[in-house]
């Protein structure tokens, strides 16, 4: 069996880059950087990130940190039709759910399509994708308050 594909939402992409305890432990919990498969990243993320650290001012120092995180990970373009496709149908099953409708926020659409795409796990930090998994779109969620080495 093949190891798991993952596309990481951007509060992963971040956790990582700050390298604190909650990156530390996602990249060991999913042997991110020790896979010879290397993990997706939606190009929806890349401009996430860059307003964030526009907004806060980041330094060189953390910018190169990011630009070096990025770089490790393969970028998956929304200008696909199998993106474009899977867009549409996350979009409609979420106005339709059994639950009643989920407003997913764009940049989450986009970032969902691009893993379902992919055939990819998502890996979050926050529930914005729970009503897709495990139908839709494969969701791991990481809570970021467990306490180290605990179960996410």
């Amino acid at each position: 069996m093949s190891p798991r594909v993952y596309l990481l939402d951007t509060n992963v992409v971040l956790a990582l880059v700050r390298g604190r305890e909650l990156g530390t432990r996602i990249n060991r919990q999913f042997g991110l950087t020790a896979s010879k498969r290397r993990p997706l990243v939606s190009v929806v993320t890349h401009g996430e990130v860059r307003v964030l650290a526009g907004r806060n001012g980041w330094g060189d120092a953390k910018l190169d940190a990011l630009r070096g995180a990025l770089e490790g990970l393969v970028t998956v373009d929304i200008h696909v039709a199998e993106v474009l496709d899977a867009y549409v149908e996350i979009d409609l099953y979420s106005q339709r759910h059994p639950d009643g409708a989920r407003n997913m926020g764009k940049n989450d659409l986009w970032i969902a399509a691009c893993a379902k795409a992919a055939g990819a796990t998502l890996l979050t930090t926050d529930r914005d994708f729970s009503h897709l998994a495990p139908d839709v779109v494969g969701v791991d969620f990481i809570d970021p308050e467990a306490p180290s080495g605990g179960p996410t």
